[in-house]
């Protein structure tokens, strides 16, 4: 890959952090315990990382902005209009391996 300028590298990261973000959204039917599962994070991580990143820079972002940011709508909404109850075989594999932030 040519060398690319730190502000077109941003650039492209915060594009892909976009699609990622409208991906999920998309996929509401990917529960958040199917994404640790698989990927060791999921959509609350996400808006966690998003969170830390305006704590480290000083703009003002709450947990539940953070959230809206990532869910697309509040997160209460997101959790009464998708979130499914954990089945025992994704609790049993979520506690197998538990979060590494």
């Amino acid at each position: 890959m040519s060398e690319i300028d730190p502000k077109t590298q941003t650039e492209l990261e915060a594009a892909v952090f976009r699609r990622l973000v409208g991906h999920l959204r998309g996929r509401t039917d990917v529960q958040n315990i199917d994404l640790m599962n698989l990927a060791g994070f999921c959509r609350n991580c996400l808006s966690n990382w998003l969170k830390d990143a305006a704590d480290e820079r000083g703009v003002p972002l709450s947990k539940d902005e953070s959230r809206e940011q990532v869910y697309g709508m509040p997160y209460a909404e997101w959790k009464a209009r998708h979130q499914t109850e954990a089945s025992p075989e994704q609790q049993a594999a979520f506690a197998k391996t538990p979060p590494q932030h």
